[in-house]
């Protein structure tokens, strides 16, 4: 005769790795916006390795042992992309031929506007905090690949402006999902519609939840 064992439930992590991004993206867009001394760049990089890259990759390793495919593949994802994004600035830019480092840079980018256009499909069955996430970093990464592609630091301009838009919605969400944990009580909304009603359970919501498999 078998018995079964009780599964440990654990923490949502979509906060944690909501914030990780929102943080790293906001500081990153501050200089693609051109408010910040272009010199200063590289306080981007500690941020990049750790709290938008692998604190995100953790966060997406325990949204798979939730059992969230969503939120493990995008935290999965952009913590990669921070931590790809700080190698990137910091062993191979300097090393490109300086007419053509723009084509590598606006490769790159292009390839994450393309795995978030498609990760925007998939937060239609989220919620509204999160789908506008990323319906923003969908049109960050956008401006910015035709940026580079194009040379043109006023279309990087906007692209930062752009950034700083998603920044901000990433900690609304950030915040929303975790103060709505805390008090276990839906008290900042996530607008979850009728295809997201998976997203909440039972008063506090999960910010990154609705869509497993």
């Amino acid at each position: 005769m078998s018995t079964s064992v009780p599964t440990p439930t654990i923490a949502d992590p979509g906060p944690l790795g909501l914030a990780g991004f929102a943080a790293t993206t906001f500081v990153l867009s501050s200089f693609n916006a051109d408010l910040i001394d272009g010199s200063l760049l590289p306080v981007v990089l500690p941020l990049a390795l750790f709290y938008g890259g692998l604190i995100q990759l953790l966060a997406g390793m325990w949204e798979f042992r939730k059992g969230n495919t969503f939120g493990a593949t995008a935290f999965g994802s952009y913590g990669a992309f921070w931590l790809s994004y700080a190698a990137y600035v910091k062993f191979v830019v300097a090393d490109l031929p300086a007419d053509t480092a723009h084509q590598a840079t606006g490769l790159f980018l292009l390839i994450w506007a393309i795995f978030t256009v498609y990760m925007t499909i998939a937060a239609l069955r989220t919620n509204g905090a999160l789908l506008a996430v990323f319906v923003a970093l969908s049109a960050t990464f956008i401006v910015l690949t035709v940026a580079e592609f194009a040379e043109s630091t006023g279309i990087t301009k906007v692209g930062g402006w752009l950034g700083l838009v998603t920044a901000l919605l990433a900690w609304y969400a950030s915040f929303a999902v975790v103060t709505n944990s805390t008090w276990k009580r839906a008290v900042v909304p996530v607008f979850a519609g009728a295809a997201s009603a998976g997203a909440v359970r039972g008063g506090p919501v999960e910010g990154v939840e609705g869509a497993h498999s």
